[in-house]
Order: structure tokens, then C-alpha cells, then sequence
């Protein structure tokens, strides 16, 4: 279980980092642009190794206004750029506290431009395999980031979205859309087991679409994260299966 985390900036709190990473096995920290900011890197980075948490970077568009959710159009090699400073900027807050930077998981726009633009997937794999190829690359299921991943040999784990629901084509339904966040804890928990044990998900419109379930997602700047990660983690312990980091 990944979640997004490090997100407060300068006078704005956002989420309860400390009391979800209880839960979760991996942390996919805020850079400086999209949310988060020095101090916070910092404190993020510290709680999540005194927890044992896998700690990764989660890098965005420059868009602290947007909170990194608009899409930016710009050249495969200023994604490289702004991927690569980002991760910079968090491995020198992870080795000054003596941790390991193990992941990296793409934000918002970003994320979900890379999902279907091979250009920018490839820009995004390349980063991580410059910086350090044991790097373990988080994407959608099926996507051209997790093909791009691979391609370059790095590590890669197809993530599943615990409070978002899906379109036919597999990709997120549109935050503008009626019901594409899942407030309700009881249907988020019936999603997360139906993509584990089963490898299907229901989407939007009512189908079903097959789906590779490695890390399961939840946003940490949702009232409900907190309540999401804790009922989520024992509902799935509860029906067998085993919830670790990647290693």
C-alpha cells in the first residue's frame, strides 16, 4: 500500500502523514513542485524511515497553484529536467537521514499524461535509469509508463487506486465527473479486493476491465485517507493476504 504524502506547504497543512503511515508500506513524497517544501521534505522523509517505510519520490509539474492536476505541455526533455531535479532534491533530505530513496511514483498530470503518451514515459524512465537504475518505477496497470519502465530495465509495480474509479479505456474517470473519487470506505475496500483477488475492476460505466494489482493507492490530502488506509490494510489481512513493501 503507496500514499501520496509531504504535501503541506509553507502555512498550508494537508493531510495526517504521521498517523497514516502507520498503515502503508510506501511513501511517495511531495518535491517542492507540485506541494511539499523543504522543511516538509524533510519531516516526511524522517517519519517514514523512524516507521520502516519505503520511502520514493513523487514528482510533478511545476503547479503549486494547480497542485500539479493541470496539463502542461512541454518538451520530453524538460520532463526529464524537472523529473530529475526533483529527484535530486528529495535524495538529499533521504541520505541525510541515512535512508534509501527506493521508488518513484509520478503526480497528478504528470502521471496520468505519461499513462498514455509514450514520448513522456520514456522521458520519465530515462530519469530514474540516469539517476539510479535500481529504482522501482510506479504506474498504472497496463500503461505506456509501466512498458517504458521495462523497456529501460528498471523495476517497475502496476498500482491500483483504492478511492478512484475507472474508465473503460483504464484509465481514471476524470475528477469532474460524477463519482470518480470514492468517499465511501465500504465500496473503496470492495474495489481494492475485487483488483487483488480477482485481476478485474468495474468500471464507471459498468464493465469490467482486467487489471494487474501490485500497490495499491490511496491520496493523502483526502478527509477519509486516514480512515481509508487503516480499514483498507485490515481488510485485506483479513482475507489473507499479505501487505509489504517492495523491496
Amino acid at each position: 500500500m503507496n500514499c501520496d504524502l509531504g504535501e503541506s506547504f509553507g502555512a498550508y497543512q494537508l493531510g495526517q502523514d504521521a498517523e497514516i503511515l502507520t498503515y502503508v508500506t510506501s511513501a511517495n513524497i511531495a518535491c517542492g513542485f507540485h506541494a511539499g517544501d523543504p522543511a516538509t521534505m524533510r519531516k516526511t522523509v524522517r517519519l517514514a524511515f523512524e516507521k520502516g517505510v519505503a520511502i520514493g519520490a513523487h514528482p510533478g509539474f511545476q503547479d503549486l497553484v494547480g497542485f500539479g492536476r493541470r496539463e502542461m505541455q512541454v518538451a520530453s526533455q524538460d520532463v526529464q529536467d524537472l523529473v530529475l531535479y526533483q529527484l535530486g532534491a528529495l535524495h538529499a533530505f533521504v541520505v541525510s537521514e541515512g535512508a534509501v530513496l527506493r521508488h518513484v511514483k509520478p503526480h497528478g498530470a504528470l502521471y496520468n499524461m505519461a499513462a498514455k503518451d509514450p514520448e513522456y514515459a520514456r522521458a520519465i524512465a530515462t530519469s530514474l535509469h540516469r539517476f539510479d537504475p535500481s529504482l522501482i518505477l510506479f504506474g498504472p496497470s497496463g500503461s505506456e509508463l509501466i512498458t517504458a519502465g521495462k523497456s529501460a530495465g528498471l523495476r517497475t509495480a502496476s498500482e491500483v487506486f483504492a478511492d478512484r474509479r475507472y474508465e473503460q479505456d483504464g484509465s481514471l474517470s476524470p475528477r469532474n465527473q460524477p463519482g470518480a473519487v470514492i468517499t465511501d470506505c465500504e465500496q473503496a475496500i470492495q474495489q481494492v479486493l475485487q483488483m487483488v483477488r480477482t485481476g478485474q475492476v468495474q468500471t464507471r460505466q459498468g464493465t469490467s476491465l482486467p487489471i494487474q494489482a501490485e500497490t495499491i493507492c490511496l491520496h493523502g490530502d483526502g478527509p477519509y485517507a486516514l480512515e481509508f488506509a487503516r480499514k483498507i490494510r485490515s481488510a485485506l489481512e483479513a482475507v489473507g493476504v499479505a501487505v509489504r513493501g517492495l523491496r
